[in-house]
């Protein structure tokens, strides 16, 4: 099953599926708490078009391949192209959309690629490795370092967080 980006009403987004552009290391408390240095400027990395499942209903956490961790993200939906750098207002004008989606990570994999000095796709590209909530479109009011979210499992709290946290907005 080929994965569709949805609205919250439940229609598909008009919209090609092209790569996810994720941010690493951008939580200094969470960097801290792996023993990662806070990084200085932002860390790109991409998960390809096949790591994107719909959150709901459900997903499948891979087994077998060790310890799987999430982690909550603002996700926002790039509904024209981006080239190069662009103004704050350039890229803000081209967010079509915002969910919420899990960056899912193999830590055991992730942890044994970085002692050798490796990359760590392997760890965070995998396919299902990035679950995405339906998409609302955004706003022009919404205050993008002004954002709280919360992720609970079977009702019990797991995360929460909020965008002013963040070290590249």
């Amino acid at each position: 099953m080929t994965y569709q980006h949805q609205w919250q009403d439940g229609t598909a987004v008009n919209l090609p599926i092209g790569k996810v552009v994720c941010v690493g290391r951008n939580y200094a408390a969470h960097a801290k708490e792996l023993g990662n240095s806070v990084p200085e400027a932002p860390i790109l990395f991409l998960k390809p078009a096949t790591a994107l499942v719909p959150l709901e209903p459900n997903f499948t956490i891979p087994s077998g391949r060790g310890s799987c961790h999430h982690e909550t993200e603002i996700s926002l939906l790039i509904g024209s192209t981006l080239t190069g750098l662009v103004s704050e207002a350039e890229a803000r004008a081209a967010i079509a959309g915002m969910t919420l989606g899990l960056d899912l990570t193999l830590r055991d994999v992730q942890n044994q690629l970085k002692q050798q000095g490796h990359p760590w796709e392997v760890a965070k590209a995998f396919d299902g490795a990035a679950p995405m909530g339906s998409f609302a479109p955004l706003p022009a009011t919404t205050d993008l370092s002004d954002l709280s979210f919360t992720l609970t499992v079977n009702g019990a709290l797991r995360q929460q967080g909020h965008s002013a946290d963040m070290i590249t907005g």
